[in-house]
């Protein structure tokens, strides 16, 4: 018998967890910042701002950027940076709660049709070549203006339409994983569909649709500042980057900085949430 000697083994090279590997990423690292960053801003926003976000002063009308207002002041005389500041705690709250109730229902959904199959699936593909056949955006404005502006019924909007995405990734996945030796198994030793759905399948299918939703938390964001924008999302006078910037619109040409400060919130944000679906996919990727 050929044994390995000690000095062999002890010269092999440690092997590498998936999260220290991630970590050399510098675009992973570069999204964690920032997403922490932003997270922070939007727990404490008053450590943070130097002004109250709706003090009005009327004798500091549309100042630029200086020391004393870093991002300048708005038509009211409000402190720009403030307010940006002030709306970390709302835009990051779109990042969530309108992508999550979504993300659980498509999951679900998702994972049954995939199971299942069938006459369940004949009517999920209906419903999904129904809702896919409109432009995403056309029809959470359509479901907005039915229901009312304001941020509950934007994310009720947005969950109605964009669970169908999730659900289709994860159907998806479920079928793919189905072909595996390991679903057979758990059939033939008799394990109820619950056990196999949720402990088996769901775990192994589930990568990809972590991945999507930190993508969709940045598609998020773009779309609930969109519909800020457009009157539809969150209403004067709370601060948020949308608002902000449709505050903006009328004086971009003599005090620029009220729609661009908001904008690259937007734009950094957004992306430290790509940087991290990036990061994820690399690091929940299975191993060849």
């Amino acid at each position: 018998m050929t044994e390995t000697s000690p000095l062999s083994a002890a010269a092999a090279p440690p092997q590498k967890s998936r999260l220290q590997i991630a970590l050399r990423k510098p675009g992973f690292v570069i999204g964690m910042v920032i997403i922490g960053l932003s997270t922070l801003l939007a727990v404490a926003p008053g450590l943070f701002a130097p002004y109250d976000p709706n003090f009005i002063d009327y004798t500091a009308v549309r100042q630029p950027p200086s020391w004393a207002h870093p991002f300048g002041t708005d038509m009211l005389g409000r402190d720009s940076l403030s307010r940006v500041i002030s709306a970390y705690s709302v835009n990051m709250q779109m990042a969530v709660l309108a992508t999550v109730f979504a993300l659980v229902i498509g999951v679900v959904v998702g994972a049954l049709v995939g199971y299942y199959r069938g006459l369940a699936d004949m009517i999920f593909g209906r419903i999904v070549d129904a809702i896919i056949t409109f432009p995403f955006l056309v029809l959470v404005i359509a479901v907005v203006a039915v229901l009312g502006p304001g941020l509950v019924n934007m994310y009720i909007a947005i969950t109605l339409v964009s669970w169908v995405y999730y659900a289709r990734l994860m159907r998806a996945e479920v079928i793919a994983q189905m072909g595996n030796d390991y679903a057979a198994s758990g059939v033939v030793m008799g394990y109820s569909d619950r056990r196999i759905i949720f402990r088996h399948l769901l775990p192994n299918a589930i990568t990809p649709v972590v991945v999507y939703w930190m993508t969709d938390m940045a598609l998020a964001i773009l779309l609930g500042s969109s519909l800020g924008y457009l009157g539809l999302g969150a209403q004067p006078p709370q601060a948020e980057w949308g608002v902000l910037i449709a505050e903006g619109r009328n004086f971009i040409t003599t005090a620029w900085w009220l729609s661009l400060m908001p904008g690259i919130a937007i734009v950094l944000t957004g992306l430290g949430f790509s940087l991290i679906g990036d990061g994820l996919a690399d690091l929940l990727r299975p191993r060849g």
